[in-house]
């Protein structure tokens, strides 16, 4: 992919090695305080968006704390949400190839199958411990066939940064009188979006060096990086990862700051391609800009004004 290709370029061009982040963040971002990420926002694409809305809603019991008609957001953790957008106004077609899965970080973990397995939700396989690293779980399927991995980190060496990061929040359960038939028991502590690579070292180098994300779990064959508190960035290999590569993807991951123009400066001195320069929206209260990561999937980054549409939104990740 020749965007895949200059940002490659781009990257050793920097002389950029595999450091920490701390080290990252000096040299590449200077003060990291100055350019924060408060939450992210996963955003899918729809055929049939009421469909989703009521399976968000009502089975897996999620909040809505953003409503612009043609897109629903709604949270899933302290900083995840989830946002499902009518394909027909959004920057995805729903045919594109679902090559995305959207982790729930649960302690309750077999609860969680029995649950929807009694609502009848499709399931991948049955929850049982994985193989390859120290996790439990499972994979079930949402409406229009986007992957949901349920996951417990069991306790082992390799979780031990990523349990106690994920230790000092507090896991999201049902509010009182929302509605919906998920028990007040079942809760999510974090989440992660699992993307996939045909060079899994490339992708590390670009959300290392033009991030300078933490990286936390080394499974060999994928790695865990903070993106915020409780949104977590998955990078797998797809050759092992639960789906291909594919050069279209029906996703976009949103980074929500208030330091926007300073990450659209950034982004742009990094040599990335811009798909959608920085300006206000004119049907909706936020400001924008759409760039590439090193593998094609659409990085948003997006500030919201105070509005009455962003209230619910702007009190939670402040």
């Amino acid at each position: 992919m020749k965007r895949e290709l200059l940002v490659y370029i781009l990257l050793l061009s920097f002389g950029f090695t595999m450091m920490s982040c701390g080290e990252n963040q000096e040299s590449i971002m200077g003060d990291s305080e100055s350019m924060d990420i408060q939450a992210n926002i996963l955003f899918f694409y729809y055929k049939n968006l009421d469909d989703a809305q009521r399976f968000y809603e009502d089975i897996l019991g999620l909040e809505v704390v953003l409503d612009y008609g043609f897109a629903k957001v709604f949270r899933i953790s302290q900083t995840l949400f989830l946002g499902i957008v009518d394909e027909q106004k959004g920057m995805h077609d729903a045919d594109e190839p679902k090559t995305v899965t959207l982790s729930f970080v649960t302690n309750e973990i077999d609860e969680w199958y029995d649950y929807l397995s009694a609502q009848g939700v499709d399931m991948r396989g049955p929850v049982k411990d994985a193989s390859r690293h120290p996790t439990r779980g499972f994979v079930a399927y949402d409406p229009e066939g986007y992957y949901l991995e349920f996951e417990r980190f069991l306790d082992h060496p390799q979780n031990e940064i990523f349990l106690e990061k994920i230790s000092q929040t507090n896991a999201l359960y049902p509010t009182e009188g929302q509605k919906t038939s998920r028990p007040d028991n079942l809760g999510i502590l974090g989440n992660i979006v699992w993307l996939y690579y045909k060079n899994l070292e490339d992708a590390q180098l670009f959300y290392q060096n033009v991030f300078g994300f933490d990286l936390l779990v080394d499974q060999g064959f994928a790695k865990v990086y903070t993106c915020s508190p409780t949104a977590f960035v998955g990078l797998v290999d797809e050759s092992q990862g639960l789906h291909h590569f594919s050069e279209e993807k029906s996703v976009t991951i949103s980074f929500i700051s208030e330091q926007i123009e300073s990450w659209y400066k950034h982004m742009i001195e990094q040599g990335l391609e811009i798909r959608e320069p920085l300006s206000q929206s004119e049907t909706i209260p936020v400001k924008a800009f759409v760039t590439y990561d090193i593998a094609g999937y659409f990085l948003e980054f997006d500030w919201f004004p105070e509005h009455e549409k962003n209230t619910k939104l702007l009190s939670l990740i402040r």
